[in-house]
């Protein structure tokens, strides 16, 4: 999606790709220019993603748990990612698609896919980890650190 927009308080255009600092903040700038809107994008998308996930809370209040739901968007993600339908969210939305739960699941699946190339059928218990592996040390660390500054709940 090419979107090409003026800026109207510093001629964007001209500036070759640098413009004022609203520009830089809600235009993804890059090499070609303007691609699009993409923080826009990310929002909207990761936002109808939570909707989902809030509709199937919802919806089904007595019979499914957070966990469940928590379990079918990683499972959604790989399922989606197997197919090759998840990818081109994560092209079109980038951060909206990636940064949830179905995201992570798109990580694993992809992880997964690479290792068995490379390596066989080992690939396919050691992919998904090595490929997730600093999103979860960073997600055990935060929580490490959180639970020393503030005291947690028993």
């Amino acid at each position: 999606m090419k979107l090409r927009l003026p800026c109207f308080s510093c001629n964007f255009r001209r500036l070759r790709g640098w413009g004022c600092a609203v520009c830089i903040l809600f235009y993804r700038v890059s090499e070609r220019g303007v691609d699009s809107l993409s923080f826009l994008i990310a929002f909207i998308v990761g936002g109808l993603i939570c909707v989902i996930g809030q509709l199937w809370m919802d919806l089904t209040r007595s019979s499914i748990t957070p966990a469940h739901i928590l379990v079918g968007f990683v499972t959604a993600g790989a399922i989606l990612s197997a197919f090759g339908l998840y990818q081109p969210l994560v092209d079109f939305a980038g951060a909206g698609a990636t940064i949830p739960l179905s995201g992570f699941g798109h990580t694993l699946a992809q992880g997964a896919i690479r290792a068995v190339q490379q390596k066989g059928l080992l690939g396919a218990f050691t992919g998904g980890v090595e490929a997730t592996a600093v999103g979860i040390a960073t997600a055990v660390i935060f929580g490490y650190v959180t639970a020393v500054l503030f005291n947690p709940r028993s």
